[in-house]
């Protein structure tokens, strides 16, 4: 099974379906994705990553073409991600982040483009946590 909740690669997610599955999270997924458009002049873009990770959507920043972050969903909530530089991990640490958001980011496997962080998001906690990544990813 996908890590999204949309598996079927011959199926692009509708909106009426992603709201369908996400409940809820679907007002979260709309404000996140408003808040990096507004800031980033982000474009989303849905995409087939693998059959192990399903359909996601990207955020692009117009901006040098910078993917700002992944958003993937589940049902009744969604997962963020980004590759985060060291920079921006730094910086992170000196934020307010809840210390719960610090070990997720701490914990984060590395790899040659940054840490593959990934949270999920079930609250507008949450939601604020992701931007305030996002800040210091496109920052660093």
């Amino acid at each position: 099974m996908a890590i999204s909740a949309f598996d079927d690669r011959s199926k692009q997610p509708t909106e009426e379906y992603l709201k369908a599955t996400l409940g809820s999270a679907y007002a979260l997924w709309t404000d996140l994705q408003n808040q990096i458009a507004l800031t980033y002049s982000a474009s989303p873009e849905w995409g087939y990553a693998s059959k192990k990770s399903g359909w996601g959507m990207r955020m692009r920043a117009e901006k040098g073409k910078r993917v700002v972050l992944y958003m993937t969903p589940c049902k009744d909530y969604f997962i963020a991600s980004f590759a985060l530089g060291e920079k921006a991990v730094e910086a992170l640490h000196e934020s307010d982040l809840p210390a719960s958001v610090l070990e997720i980011i701490d914990s984060a496997q590395k790899y040659v483009e940054g840490r593959a962080v990934r949270l999920e998001v079930r609250s507008a906690a949450d939601v604020s946590s992701v931007v305030k990544i996002a800040a210091a990813k496109m920052a660093n």
